[in-house]
């Protein structure tokens, strides 16, 4: 069994990934698959949420990520960039979390504390109030234009690249996106 070095051993999420994966035929090199957590742990993490994972599963949908990652690293085609491929993999990790919990009650989440030297609480509330709308907005898409919406306007991934990693045909990605975009819009105008 390999030392884990000491970066790491403070990453839980790493340290169990490493742990689960030890089991595969083929391991890839741990500095890379770290460096690849560090940089792409907080876009995965938006992704989820937006993709309707509550903030309470929200952690153990991106360590279940960065699991399915470690034990395909070595099928990851590092001329391609990596973002969108994580974000695939997330894809369905919200599709297989959305599936076994469709049926559960979720409660409010509670408030967040504000940090010191944080917005005004009147710039606060806008933020959160804009923000509540576009996952109202976001929340009345199904899986399918959620993702693909999310993936290109908020994280500027390409079509192509989505279509890709999705596995679906490019034209098929175009109309998720522009029938995603007008339900979204009819949302915030306020014609659901």
């Amino acid at each position: 069994m390999t030392e884990v070095p000491d970066k790491r051993q403070k990453n839980d999420g790493v340290s169990a990934a490493l742990a689960l994966a030890e089991t595969a035929e083929v391991l890839p090199p741990a500095p890379d698959f770290a460096a690849a957590y560090d940089a792409e742990f907080e876009g995965v993490w938006l992704y989820l949420r937006r993709l309707g994972v509550p903030a309470a599963d929200v952690e153990d949908a991106v360590h279940d990520v960065f699991v399915v990652a470690h034990r395909r690293y070595a099928t990851y085609d590092s001329s391609r960039p990596l973002r969108p491929w994580l974000l695939g993999i997330a894809f369905r990790v919200a599709a297989q979390w959305r599936r076994q919990r469709r049926h559960e009650v979720d409660l409010d989440e509670p408030a967040r504390e504000m940090a010191d030297g944080a917005p005004s609480p009147e710039a606060d509330f806008e933020s959160r109030e804009v923000s509540s709308q576009l996952h109202a907005a976001l929340g009345q898409l199904d899986l399918q234009q959620r993702a693909v919406v999310v993936m290109h306007d908020l994280h500027g991934i390409a079509v192509p690249q989505i279509a890709d990693e999705l596995n679906v045909p490019l034209n098929t990605v175009y109309s998720r996106l522009r029938l995603g975009r007008a339900k979204v819009a009819a949302v915030l105008r306020g014609n659901s």
